[in-house]
């Protein structure tokens, strides 16, 4: 209203005859509806006065209709008449500006007025008007006017069309006009008629009779952009209809014969005109040319491709994917779409040509906010993958392909997942072998790929989800979000499904192995082998935990089929692996769940795709179990009976759990011939066996029991024979369940003794598992005819070494490997079936070689923890029938003797260590050790295996028999002299070796020495007690004795077996009939070295022997070894015996020299400076014997007596009470002799500790170096010893307690590396 917002609008000539109710009042500035008429009726009035009186009456209507309008509703005649004054001057008018304002105003009063009869008055005047008009020129204003009603009222086309169809004539003409501007109105027009269905129909005569050559010519000729952009306006809404679109496409512009096929094909001419839109540069003419291609293809793409193809429009389409125009790169997201339906858009390589600017393209819309766009650029992408023939390739080069993998993987990353869904439709249908297959190809693009969309599916949120039906806004949002996580796992699915299939493909391809490219002495990551460990291990990190995880919310039919049917392919991408694939997915419960999705989707033909999923994955699991689990290779008869029975049978188990016991209980009709319910019980228990054996429990074990016990009283009952490896699974799961549920009744036992009968072979039907031996070992009656067969197939099962069993023993419990677990097993079983034992001994007669040894290395682990004596009793017998049966079947030959001799030996020696103690010697007994000994006889000294154990045995029998027995076995092994002789050979291997070191022995040796030089000690004893008769006496060089002591290099066992023999020996004073030593020396060297008096005191000994024995006793009792400390000191005792009686100055002189200073300081250091130790007071009690006061002085001795005093005597140990008393006892009876004066011998005793000394260093507390401390006044202390001492030693006497005879292990004897000891022997 600016324009009259400062004078009144009126005129002054003609508004005093107007009625004052036309002044409108309420404006700012009044203004008179009737002079405003006038004024414009009025000739004088100048241009520019109408203009500003149109514009007040535009904005009148516009701001104030409400008010305004209701007036001209008063009077119809007035309203008429303002309607024909402006329609009039709009004739007259060339100005475009008032022309404009007046069509404003028109419609503004027309519109606003809501009467057709001033519609159908300005059609009726527009058509008069057309109709005067000699020339087209001035219909330019009438055009324009219809095309603004058209806009303004909705039901205009259908007016225009019905009633006033004269003025559609006048239309075609506008077209032919060479006025653009005419021709633009009049294709506006048209556009809005055609936009209205129902008119549109009423036209299509005239647009097959007129217009279709008009608008075609027209968009063909059009130069300006009014022109184009309305043409092709029109062009669109005329590409809606299906009949337009096929005669539009059929003309050709040519003659009339143009709608002829042939020229539709080759030269329509809308494509060719379209094309030239999509080279104008100007955007907004090709999105519309763009548009219109799409808007044809809709109707039929199969049709209309081939022109938009033969006329290379998809190159300048794809040319087109350079810009930056998110409209137009979605039109032609859009066209190539469609043409994508049409093969020919493939074969003409259009897509190969165009890939890299799509590629380019995509990867710029995702830097876009456009998330439709990019969807729609994503699903253009994988219609072309999925659709390229294999025989064109798509990626010509490699970095074309990078960089597709590349825009692929940013895709799967957005974070919006509804183009994530699509990017990851796109890498499914990327997985092809023809879109990857460069040499080389890029294995690790495609891993990066694979696992770019599993960890992206692994990130999404789990849309919280509830089983209530929710009707409001969030929970439709909610299960939208889940039905879209659904799809993307099912999306991501489809990949590494693809991903597998493609790397079973390439198996076949020699050339796809590895990458041939790779640079010498580098690592090829981009092989075959890397891709296929790859999908395995996302497989079981992300791929199974991702599925599992959604199917714990909700179970989708679509991603469970995918999904197994990929765990499916998998079996076949590495088929090295298939077997340890299996048994982990088996162990992961993968049985149960296929079953579950079978019975729970696939009832009837329901899920059909899913139920051949799981149908071929249980196939393919079941056959790598069952191979898997066999030790034996399976014949390929039996395979294929197994294959042929899961395909027939799995596709029709589709029940639950409940519904497989019944299906299993069920007895088939005899007279029906159809065997499916029997296959399909085979089948069923095939699947059970397969997963309880692997930790599936599927059903319930008593229930399972129970069907499995109908089945087989069904079987009997119809004389059915099942094949062997379903017998396998029933005697497997029978075993499984035994514990429980009851035990079979009798007619169960009898059906599985008549199926098991037939069966020749029990190893078909075996399997190895504790239970299933534990269910034989319960029934007597299978036991009785199958324990034989069984307990030999476990044995040839078991795959152990003797060392291994030795360590599941000594472990017990804390080993959970298959071994230990069966070996524990098998101890426990044995334990609760002695019985059992009989036929393990009975394998051994009659079993194989390997069989039996397995049987006596159990046995031998058994008798190591077991504590049955009557067992003992049991196996004693036994061991010696078998004995004698394995020396007659080989003629007493040892080199014939089996392998198994040896482990029965051991065996036997086990069975004795069973028994007390001075155990009397019974018939088998003596019978055993005649055996034994005469078996020695015949061995060699490299016969280890053999004489190990046998010398242990003869060394128990030594030591652990009653004095009546005992001499019995003095005897028996005194009299054998072949025995003798071979004791004598093993003892002289202990210097064997070369004379410049000493020997180094191996395990056996060193053990079989050690035995034999125990064992001599204990005869050499025995011997002298009972006086025996010696049909051999041993000879040993007394040289090659004494250096034997003074190695360096062996075991502790071997210096206490050594210096036990030494030590009775010594006892005997040397001089035994059953050992003697020799003296090995030339003529040359006696006349060279005189004998001294000492060595002739000493003889057989030369004093170099004494102090070479002296000092290697003292550096081995440092070692602090219980054992080796008491056989070094008992050697000790019995050595100074024997020198005191041989030669009382070399006794005195060795048990006073300072190194026993230091020795004993060395002893007290490492027990904390405590005397109250059975070696420091057995070593005081020998040095106090001789009266050595440079040794032990009376502040030690009253040290001693001290400490014992304030000591609990009732915590010392057996052994230092005994030493204890053996001290006190002394001291309580000592008297003071004189002491012996120095000697050469002594001298050359210093030298000699100075050379074994060199390089010995030693720590001092502070209480021993006050003991070297020596002064003149302390030795003259007299060694008398007081009152007082004796007061307390009296009293400690009394105090102490009674000695209890030491427990060993195994009864008195103990076992170390294979050699048998009797710590009695040692100590006494």
């Amino acid at each position: 209203m600016a324009g009259f917002a400062s004078e009144p609008l009126v005129c002054e000539r003609f508004h005093s005859r107007h009625d004052p109710h036309w002044l409108l009042e309420f404006l700012p500035s009044p203004l008179c509806l009737a002079c405003a008429i006038e004024t414009l009726k009025e000739d004088g009035v100048s241009l520019i006065r109408k203009k500003h009186v149109v514009s007040c009456l535009r904005d009148v209507l516009t701001q104030h209709a409400t008010r305004v309008i209701p007036l001209l509703f008063q009077n119809e005649r007035i309203c008429a008449y303002f309607i024909a004054t402006l329609f009039g001057i709009l004739q007259i008018v060339e100005d475009s500006s008032i022309l404009d304002l007046l069509m404003e105003v028109l419609v503004q009063l027309v519109v606003e007025l809501k009467l057709e009869r001033y519609l159908h008055y300005l059609l009726d005047e527009c058509q008069k008007e057309l109709c005067k008009i000699g020339t087209t020129r001035n219909s330019l204003p009438v055009f324009i006017l219809l095309g603004k009603l058209a806009d303004a009222i909705p039901l205009f086309a259908d007016t225009l069309v019905t009633e006033h169809s004269n003025l559609i004539e006048h239309l075609a003409a506008g077209l032919i006009y060479p006025s653009e501007r005419i021709k633009a109105a009049v294709c506006y027009l048209y556009g809005k008629l055609y936009a209205v269905p129902s008119a549109a129909k009423q036209l299509t005569i005239h647009f097959k009779d007129k217009l279709n050559s008009l608008v075609l010519t027209t968009l063909k000729d059009a130069q300006t952009m009014e022109l184009q952009l309305n043409s092709v306006g029109l062009l669109k809404q005329l590409l809606k209809y299906d009949n337009f679109v096929l005669v539009i496409m059929s003309f050709t512009g040519k003659a009339a014969d143009s709608a002829s096929p042939d020229l539709f094909e080759g030269d329509s001419l809308l494509p060719l005109i379209l094309k030239k839109l999509l080279l104008s540069r100007d955007e907004i003419l090709q999105v519309a040319s763009t548009q219109c291609m799409a808007a044809i293809l809709v109707h039929s793409p199969a049709k209309y491709a081939p022109a938009f193809i033969h006329a290379d429009i998809p190159e300048f389409l794809f040319e087109c994917l350079f810009c930056m125009s998110e409209s137009l790169i979605w039109s032609v997201y859009c066209c190539l779409l469609l043409l994508t339906e049409e093969q020919l858009f493939f074969s003409k390589c259009h897509t190969v040509y165009g890939i890299e600017p799509f590629i380019k393209s995509v990867k710029e819309t995702l830097h876009l906010n456009n998330i439709e766009l990019q969807k729609q650029g994503l699903l253009l992408f994988t219609e072309i993958l999925k659709k390229q023939p294999e025989e064109i390739k798509l990626f010509t080069n490699i970095a074309t392909f990078k960089d597709a993998v590349s825009v692929l993987m940013e895709a799967v990353k957005c974070p919006v997942i509804e183009v994530a869904s699509e990017a990851v439709k796109a890498v499914t249908a990327i997985l092809r072998k023809d879109h990857v297959s460069f040499p080389p190809i890029q294995y690790g693009q495609l891993q990066k790929l694979i696992e770019t969309i599993l960890m992206r599916c692994n990130d999404l949120p789990l849309a919280p989800f509830s089983k209530r039906v929710m009707d409001h806004q969030g929970g439709r949002c909610n299960n939208r979000a889940i039905s879209q996580q659904a799809q993307f796992l099912q999306s991501a699915l489809e990949s590494f499904r693809n991903a597998c299939s493609l790397a079973v493909q390439y198996q076949k391809d020699p050339l796809a192995q590895k990458n041939t490219f790779t640079a010498p002495n580098s690592e090829n990551i981009d092989t075959l082998k890397r891709f296929s460990e790859f999908l395995l291990w996302i497989s079981d990190s992300l791929c199974i935990p991702l599925v599992m995880k959604y199917s714990e919310r909700a179970v989708r039919p679509g991603i469970m089929e995918v999904f197994i049917s990929a765990l499916s392919i998998l079996f076949s991408v590495m088929p090295d692996m298939h077997k340890r694939l299996a048994i982990k997915m088996a162990s992961s419960s993968f049985i149960q769940l296929n079953l579950e999705l079978k019975a729970k989707f696939c009832s009837g033909q329901s899920n059909a795709a899913l139920n051949q999923a799981c149908s071929s994955f249980l196939h393919s699991m079941c056959l790598s179990l069952h191979l898997s689990s066999e030790k034996m290779v399976v014949s390929s008869k039996q395979k294929q009976e197994i294959s042929e029975l899961l395909w027939k049978t799995l596709p029709l188990l589709n029940f639950s759990a409940l519904e497989s016991l019944r299906l299993l209980s069920e007895t088939p009709d005899p007279l029906c011939l159809n065997e499916t319910l029997r296959n399909q019980q085979y089948s069923l228990l095939f699947l059970f066996y397969l997963a309880f054996s692997h930790e599936d429990r599927i059903v319930p074990e008593a229930d399972l029991f129970s069907a499995i016990s109908s089945f087989l009283l069904s079987v009997e009952d119809q004389g059915d024979c099942p094949p062997p490896y379903i017998v396998k699974a029933i005697l497997y799961l029978l075993a499984i369940c035994q514990h429980k549920s009851k035990v079979l009744d009798l007619a169960c036992l009898s059906a599985i003794r008549k199926i098991l009968d037939v069966i020749s072979d029990l190893s078909l039907v075996y399997v190895h598992h504790p239970l299933l031996l534990k269910f034989f070992l319960q029934y007597p009656d299978l036991m009785g005819r199958f324990g034989h067969s069984i307990l030999q197939l476990w044995f040839s099962y078991e795959d152990f070494s003797q060392n291994e069993y030795e360590d599941a023993a000594t472990r017990g419990s804390v080993d959970f490997s298959d071994s230990s677990i069966n070996f524990n097993s098998l101890i426990c079983l044995l334990k609760a079936n002695p019985s059992a034992i009989l036929v393990l001994l009975d394998l051994v007669c009659f079993g194989t070689n390997e069989v039996a040894q397995k049987v006596l290395i159990s046995l031998k682990n058994f008798l190591r923890i077991a504590e049955d004596i009557h067992v003992c009793d049991l196996l004693r017998s036994q061991f010696l029938q078998i004995l004698q049966q394995l020396l007659v079947e080989n003629n007493s030959n040892i080199s014939q003797v089996s392998q198994n001799v040896p482990l029965l030996l051991n065996l036997l020696f086990l069975v004795q260590l069973r028994y007390a103690t001075e155990q009397e010697l019974d018939n088998t007994g003596f019978r055993l050790l005649r055996l034994v000994i005469n078996l020695c006889g015949k061995c060699n000294p490299t016969d280890t295996d053999i004489l190990q154990p046998s010398l242990n045995f003869l060394y128990w029998s030594l030591q652990q028999t009653i004095p009546s027995s005992q001499q019995i076995v003095v005897v028996l092994l005194l009299s054998n002299k072949s025995l003798i002789e071979l004791l004598e050979k093993v003892l002289y291997c202990t210097w064997m070796a070369t004379s410049f070191s000493e020997p180094v022995f191996s395990s056996s040796i060193e053990s079989l020495i050690c035995s034999a030089w125990l064992l001599t000690a204990s005869l050499l004893t025995q011997q002298n007690i009972y006086n025996t008769e010696v049909h051999h006496m041993i000879s040993l060089d007394v040289d090659k004795v004494f250096n034997a002591a003074a190695y360096r290099k062996k075991s502790i066992l071997f210096f206490v077996s050594i210096l036990q023999f030494l030590r009775a020996f010594f006892k005997q004073n040397l001089c035994s009939s059953f050992v003697k030593f020799i003296v090995q020396s030339t003529d040359e060297q006696e006349k060279e070295l005189p004998q001294s008096k000492e060595n002739i005191s000493l003889f057989p000994l030369a004093m170099w022997h004494v102090l070479s024995l002296v000092a290697r006793l003292q550096n081995l009792l440092v070692q602090k070894d219980f054992l080796l400390s008491q056989t070094v000191i008992g050697c000790f005792e019995v050595l100074l015996e024997y020198l005191h009686l041989k030669n009382q100055s070399t006794a005195y002189h060795i048990a006073s020299h300072p190194w026993n200073k230091f020795l004993l300081i060395t002893l007290l250091d490492g027990n904390e400076n405590s005397f109250l130790n059975s070696e420091i007071l057995r070593l005081i009690s020998l040095f106090l014997k001789y009266q050595d006061i440079r040794t032990v002085s009376e502040i030690e001795i009253s040290h001693i007596l001290e400490e014992a005093a304030h000591t609990n005597v009732l915590e010392l140990s057996n052994d230092t009470i005994s030493a204890l008393r053996s001290f006190l006892l002394q001291r309580k009876d000592t008297a003071k002799p004189p002491f012996p004066p120095h000697s050469g011998a002594s001298q050359r005793w210093y030298l000699l500790v100075l050379r074994t000394t060199q390089n010995f260093h030693y720590r001092f507390s502070r209480t021993c170096q006050n003991l070297l401390n020596f002064t003149p006044e302390l030795q003259k202390i007299k060694y008398e010893v007081d009152s007082s001492k004796k007061a307390v030693i009296q009293s400690l006497l009394e105090n102490l307690p009674p000695i209890n005879r030491p427990q060993w292990t195994h009864q008195g004897m103990i076992y170390l590396g294979n050699v048998a000891i009797s710590p009695s022997h040692i100590t006494d």
